[in-house]
């Protein structure tokens, strides 16, 4: 008999996991699975709850909850040599991540996935030498905006909030004189905004990044010159169409390495990993290729992406 381990955020999704935990255990003991489950109770929790169920052998692991909590699942699986099949049940505002590889909502659908079985490498990302992403990695003022909205307004008003704390931030986006060096290019000047994507999905939009493959071994990174508020305002409405990527203000390339460092020294260019803060620049960003195994719905995958 297989083991998975079920790695659960209780408050995610208003608690509707919590609830429906017992059915999901029902499912899995039929499909052949001898399961147990570990409740997150504080930020940093996944991360180890993870690494334990690496250590302990674990067939799969599924990571129930938004993508703060797949983002620890998988840093805390990254820096194992031999590590599980990971299945995703997601239960956040965004779910980037999930829309990106296809994966429903509805947790008896999700569950099924897990159960047929069909699994795709993805491609992690590392920051530096010991943090990973599994979706984005950013800077810039407004790439704040994931982290500064609390919790409990992403609760009540979900995608909504996003939109608010966009709205109320506006005034106070401006540009960073900064170092950007991928593969062979360098970029250095002032930018609004830079962003490593791993996958098509970002802040729930599927058009930033049309043509990103999830197991490449190559970020999609974008960054976004110095431009008045006008013209930011008119790149993002484009960009939500997918109609951004020729506009002279956007830098749009592929890379596999990327290092990103303040001019000034007395500048701060905060980053934002998978929705969450990861700490300040300078950083260096690696492509794992195809590092982690996950549950895909394969029949919805792009053929390319089907490895």
């Amino acid at each position: 008999m297989k083991r998975a381990r079920i790695i659960y955020n209780p408050t995610s999704g208003r608690e509707a996991f919590k609830r429906h935990l017992p059915e999901v255990l029902e499912k899995l003991e039929v499909a052949g699975y001898e399961t147990s489950c570990h409740a997150t109770t504080c930020e940093g929790d996944a991360k180890q709850a993870a690494a334990k169920a690496v250590e302990r052998g674990f067939d799969i692991i599924i990571a129930a909850g938004g993508d703060g909590t797949l983002n620890e699942v998988v840093a805390g699986m990254s820096p194992y040599e031999n590590r599980p099949k990971l299945g995703l049940v997601p239960m956040g505002t965004t779910n980037d991540f999930a829309r990106a590889v296809h994966i429903p909502r509805k947790i008896d659908e999700a569950i099924d996935i897990i159960i047929k079985g069909d699994t795709i490498p993805v491609d992690v990302g590392l920051i530096n030498d010991d943090r990973y992403f599994i979706n984005i990695a950013a800077g810039g003022r407004i790439t704040e905006l994931t982290y500064e909205v609390p919790s409990k307004m992403k609760t009540v008003l979900g995608q909504l909030a996003y939109y608010l704390k966009g709205i109320e931030m506006i005034p106070s986006i401006k540009a960073t004189n900064m170092r950007i060096e991928y593969d062979d290019e360098v970029f250095e000047g002032e930018a609004m905004m830079f962003l490593c994507g791993l996958t098509n999905s970002v802040g729930g939009f599927e058009k930033i990044a049309p043509d990103a493959s999830i197991n490449d071994g190559l970020f999609t990174m974008m960054i976004l010159k110095k431009c008045n508020i006008a013209d930011f305002i008119r790149i993002a409405s484009l960009a939500l169409r997918g109609e951004h990527l020729n506009d002279p203000n956007l830098i749009y390339k592929k890379a596999s390495v990327v290092k990103v460092s303040p001019v000034e020294d007395d500048a701060t260019i905060h980053i934002n990993l998978d929705g969450e803060y990861g700490g300040d620049a300078p950083v260096k960003f690696t492509n794992l290729k195809r590092h982690i195994e996950v549950f895909v719905p394969i029949d919805d995958i792009r053929e390319q992406d089907r490895v």
